[in-house]
């Protein structure tokens, strides 16, 4: 079960309680779940029985275990606790489980993995000012949005700069439009987007322009073209990469990744769901991007995103290194070595489909 499936499960939960009258109380729009903090119990914790309490005329304490039966009794959710004022503890089914629905779900979503309908009844307008940065951002907002399933339209002040098209941006309507509308206003670039593209090019004037948050200035020095790992934006495109690479490595030795990563047999599942400890940060990464999605949506943050994809591409290399995907030597492929080209596949999917967000090409040889 992923963070969104949980959500998802919580919520119906919450319909259930209302529909059955075991709760007078307005369903929220989402439920929102987020890792527990350390010293906390279970894997997930939400505050939704605190959020209901005012509404529904009960105890938090009260609202919490009217859910927690509901909840309990949902595949996927191995134990679900009350702690503190009303907070509810989930601890999911076998990790095993719970990644192999991960995984399941990237391979079956390919790139629109982490996209969703959270955001399908919103109808966004932005304006911005004919600069660069502002373009490009309200360019990647528009993408995260419309991938969560909300409607968009961009306007600029001034007619477009004729090079914003080789960025990727394109303006619906020129000057201020007579509707409500968000104005997006990073910090200005300080420099064109004819001067970007001449001194770095598409991709990592993109990158440049988004990775940092819209009130911090942005680095774009030459440093974004070094192939090197001091070059974030390097190590990202090179982990999806080498996550390409390794599938190709592994046709060329006759196996692929296993649908099913875990393998078939109770021994298969065995020498497979409990190994390396370096597996767990980049599937913990992987199972949350649908929630950075989101978050990046709601807060018109690319630059979560673009944080996102740094954190898969460490996790993937150091993942690579301890868990090696394709075997060495004499050594023949085994169900370990189709399960971690699964979780190596998934991290490139990521990365691609991250990339594609942002408006960056993923190259498959670099």
């Amino acid at each position: 079960m992923t963070p969104a499936d949980l959500s998802r499960t919580v919520l119906h939960a919450v319909r259930r309680a209302v529909d059955e009258d075991a709760l007078r109380a307005p369903v929220p729009a989402r439920v929102r779940v987020e890792r527990t903090r350390p010293g906390g119990s279970g894997d997930y914790a939400c505050a939704v029985a605190l959020q209901l309490a005012g509404p529904a005329a009960l105890p938090a304490l009260e609202v919490a275990r009217i859910l927690r039966e509901r909840v309990a009794a949902e595949p996927g959710v191995g134990r679900v606790e009350i702690t503190g004022p009303g907070f509810l503890s989930f601890t999911l089914d076998a990790p095993a489980e719970s990644d192999r629905a991960v995984l399941a779900a990237v391979r079956e979503q390919g790139l629109a993995y982490g996209h969703g309908d959270a955001l399908r009844d919103g109808i966004h307008q932005f304006h911005h000012a004919r600069e660069v940065r502002a373009a490009v951002t309200a360019q990647a907002v528009r993408r995260l949005l419309v991938a969560q399933g909300a409607r968009v339209r961009v306007s600029c002040a001034e007619p477009s700069d004729p090079d914003w098209a080789r960025l990727g941006v394109t303006v619906d309507a020129h000057g201020t439009p007579p509707t409500p509308l968000t104005e997006i206003r990073p910090v200005p670039a300080g420099a064109t987007a004819g001067e970007l593209l001449e001194l770095l090019g598409p991709d990592a004037a993109r990158w440049g322009l988004l990775r940092a948050a819209g009130h911090d200035r942005a680095a774009l020095g030459p440093e974004l073209l070094v192939q090197g790992e001091a070059n974030p934006l390097f190590r990202v495109r090179y982990a999806h990469a080498r996550a390409r690479a390794l599938t190709r490595g592994a046709a060329a030795l006759g196996f692929t990744a296993e649908a099913a990563p875990y393998g078939e047999s109770p021994a298969a599942n065995a020498a497979t769901a409990a190994y390396d400890p370096a597996a767990r940060p980049l599937l913990d990464l992987i199972a949350d991007h649908p929630g950075v999605l989101l978050a990046g949506a709601r807060h018109r943050a690319p630059d979560r995103v673009a944080r996102q994809l740094e954190a898969v591409a460490h996790a993937f290399f150091d993942f690579h290194d301890s868990c090696p995907p394709l075997p060495a030597g004499d050594e023949k492929p085994s169900a370990a070595h189709r399960a971690r080209l699964a979780i190596a596949e998934a991290a490139g999917t990521v990365l691609a489909g991250g990339l594609s967000l942002l408006g960056i090409r993923a190259p498959e040889h670099l």
